[in-house]
């Protein structure tokens, strides 16, 4: 199921306007790829590493220093990164992390622990429905060793790896591609989690307080919103550098969720918070 690169390559898998030689090559590791495989290997090594120089991508990626601010104008147009004199960062804000690369590489650690516990809600023969946050995808990866199950999402990235999985009948919720998030979105999708009835969903948010689950992008509030409507039980998994904060749009009351599973980095006052507008939450350790 896997989506091909946005965006054309011309002889050799170059832009339009890159001349020389076939293929691409330069330093160290550096490859022949065409430019959206480029830009999007520029975009996970720059939110990875949080900044670069012009010069340093050149040298990673064999291409010309014209070429790569071409790929730095284009990320930047998307939201992904930011340019300075010189180079590139990947500061945080709301719409970088929206950016499924941003967010695939944040609190790894604690996404992969509150899985682990996520993961022992879930039982052979359920119907479980996946949103498409990172936490979740780290779900996703266990979920072969809970069978047989079926498992809807609208994540693609949950898609391709669960398509592998043995045991697991697939759902995939359709609507239009939206590549910053690598899910699929909009009113189609709502009206697919709309048809459907799951015994729990896995779901997680930008921010939470106040009793209340906040996302800063309206049309992901809709899809999330439909899930949890569409769920027997719902459960909203949530590292803790998302509590104590908001964000535009609420998504729902604490108190819509039957269980909030974080990790132990959570202040007190926002645990306190989580008690009082909560059935029930837990606290993972982090290895």
């Amino acid at each position: 199921m896997s989506r091909a690169g946005a965006g054309g390559t011309g002889a050799g898998g170059r832009d339009a306007g890159e001349t020389g030689g076939a293929g691409e090559t330069g330093g160290a590791g550096a490859v022949s790829r065409g430019p959206a495989q480029r830009r999007q290997a520029i975009a996970d090594h720059v939110l990875s590493a949080g900044s670069a120089t012009a010069a340093e991508l050149v040298e990673r990626f064999g291409v010309s220093l014209m070429t790569i601010h071409r790929d730095l104008d284009e990320l930047e147009r998307q939201g992904i990164v930011r340019k300075f004199r010189g180079g590139v960062t990947a500061q945080p804000s709301g719409v970088f992390e929206s950016n499924v690369a941003y967010r695939r590489g944040s609190m790894r650690a604690e996404k992969e622990a509150i899985a682990a516990r996520a993961l022992e809600l879930v039982e052979p023969g359920m119907a479980v429905m996946l949103d498409d946050s990172t936490t979740a995808l780290a779900l996703a990866r266990r979920l072969g060793e809970v069978t047989p199950l079926t498992v809807v999402t609208n994540f693609l990235e949950g898609l391709n790896l669960l398509a592998r999985a043995g045991g697991v009948r697939l759902i995939a919720l359709g609507g239009d591609y939206d590549a910053l998030h690598d899910s699929f979105l909009g009113v189609s999708c709502v009206e697919a989690v709309e048809s459907l009835n799951v015994d729990l969903c896995f779901v997680s948010t930008s921010a939470v307080s106040a009793g209340y689950a906040f996302h800063q992008e309206q049309h992901i509030v809709s899809v999330k919103r439909a899930m949890l409507a569409s769920a027997s039980r719902s459960v909203l998994l949530i590292d803790s550098t998302k509590l104590g904060r908001t964000a535009l749009h609420r998504v729902a009351p604490l108190g819509a969720f039957d269980r909030v599973i974080t990790d132990a980095g959570a202040p007190a006052a926002a645990l306190r918070d989580l008690d009082e507008h909560t059935i029930v939450r837990d606290v993972v350790a982090v290895p």
